[in-house]
């Protein structure tokens, strides 16, 4: 009991006030303008509002300033940056991320410029990227960027890490911390999740499995987007019943999902290869969990660093996320888009679906068939095809079913990928049509019995 009396009145308030803070603007649900949201998503909603049209314009300037940055220091490879070890991280990449910069760096000034192909800079591929997704992505990593280290450094985590350890490690075979990942993403932004865990992998709190299964199982998608979603395909008044299904089979999915490869085969070990250590989440004899979680929190708390410390580890956050995640995004978003919009491959790959489909019985299967594939590119496009289908039962399922795929390029997967956590673009895929084969037999026998 000795270790308790060392924490003063100052260690207990490091760890209340940043903590309760970091909990007020991530995760507490408000109604806003007749949505649930959090404060987190209000406040980058407003500076969208505030910076207006200048937004695309900011995006495309840092877009082309990271491909320049990057070219530049693999050419002429500058002592500033290859002796800072933020800098170099972030600009000295590998030649791939390199080609993914400048790729994403033409098509955000073709698109922003509206000239060359039409296949790049139309409003169904890049313009939507740029002028739908990138202003929010941009809005939300400042702030959840910048704010992140009240969730991560004062002890938050270690508190509900001891406390849900009970349930995510039999249920998931997760550390419990991981449910805060999870209940950022659903309250507020997958993106959010995914910035998180990025973060705690790259700081060795997951390891490589745990990292693979959290980005790809628990960025859950927000309240918010699951609204946009139900009224693009009509059924707002839907929206519990909704909802309901698509938690429900994204739960089952979270248990199945990281018991088969690809996410099975990850390795249990940390970001530099060292093997997890199963008794940090061992509570000792005579402690109650409760105790012992806030010993835990308090012991981080009073390592904490003071307002300077916490100040640069959020800029670093922004700075990382805004230049290292944004050019993916329009790079590969763009990819995926052209793809699904100008080739059949998505029609193809969704035809083996159709006997799938008929099996459950949802009517107009061979319609349905084509919205499945083409989640993978943009979580959107499915609700935007299921429009045309007559069936409200077929349009409910596939508005479920493109909430519950969770993966698609567009931003969840380019977020993925832009990360530190270690999956590749053919794992994702692989991941994308385990939750699809999981989750429609569930959505489909839902839906049976509501309609």
């Amino acid at each position: 009991m000795a270790e308790k009396q060392n924490h003063n009145i100052k260690t207990i308030l490091t760890f209340i006030i940043p903590s309760l803070i970091g909990l007020l603007l991530f995760m507490t649900p408000i109604s806003y303008q007749d949505a649930i949201t959090i404060p987190i998503a209000i406040v980058s909603k407003g500076l969208q509002a505030l910076l207006g049209t200048w937004l695309t314009a900011i995006v495309t300037g840092v877009v082309c300033f990271t491909a320049i940055a990057t070219v530049v220091t693999k050419l002429l490879k500058p002592i500033f940056v290859t002796q800072n070890g933020f800098l170099n991280s972030l600009l000295n990449v590998t030649p791939m991320w390199l080609i993914i910069r400048v790729l994403g760096a033409i098509f955000i000034l073709l698109t922003f410029a509206q000239v060359g192909p039409e296949a790049i800079r139309s409003g169904d591929t890049g313009a939507l990227v740029l002028n739908d997704l990138l202003p929010v992505l941009f809005c939300v990593f400042i702030f959840a960027g910048m704010l992140l280290p009240l969730l991560l450094n004062f002890g938050l985590l270690e508190l509900f890490g001891t406390l849900l350890t009970k349930i995510m490690r039999p249920v998931f075979n997760l550390p419990g911390r991981s449910a805060i990942d999870c209940m950022a993403s659903w309250l507020g932004d997958g993106s959010v999740g995914i910035l998180m865990t990025s973060k705690q992998y790259e700081a060795r709190f997951y390891t490589q499995r745990e990292a693979a299964v959290i980005g790809t199982t628990f960025s859950a998608v927000s309240i918010t987007f699951s609204l946009v979603v139900i009224s693009q395909v009509k059924l707002e008044h839907m929206f519990v019943p909704f909802y309901l299904t698509v938690c429900f089979a994204g739960l089952m999915a979270a248990i199945i999902v990281p018991k088969l490869p690809p996410l099975s085969w990850k390795k249990d070990t940390y970001i530099d290869d060292t093997p997890r250590h199963p008794d940090d989440e061992v509570i000792p004899a005579g402690k109650g969990v409760l105790s012992w979680g806030v010993e835990q929190a308090l012991n981080k708390a009073s390592k904490a660093g003071g307002i300077k410390h916490t100040l640069t580890d959020g800029m670093k956050n922004v700075i990382d996320m805004v230049f290292g995640v944004i050019p993916v995004v329009m790079a590969i978003g763009t990819v995926a888009l052209i793809v699904a919009e100008h080739t059949p491959i998505f029609d193809y790959l969704g035809m083996p679906f159709i006997p799938l489909l008929e099996l459950l019985q949802v009517p107009e299967a061979t319609a349905a068939s084509k919205t499945i594939v083409v989640g993978f590119a943009d979580m959107f496009l499915p609700s935007i095809l299921a429009s045309s289908i007559e069936s409200d039962m077929t349009r409910f399922i596939i508005a479920a079913m493109s909430v519950t795929q969770l993966i698609y390029m567009s931003e969840v997967g380019a977020l993925l990928i832009g990360s530190k956590i270690p999956v590749n673009i053919l794992e994702l895929f692989v991941v994308f049509i385990l939750r699809t084969l999981v989750t429609l037999p569930i959505i489909a026998g839902v839906a049976h019995l509501i309609f």
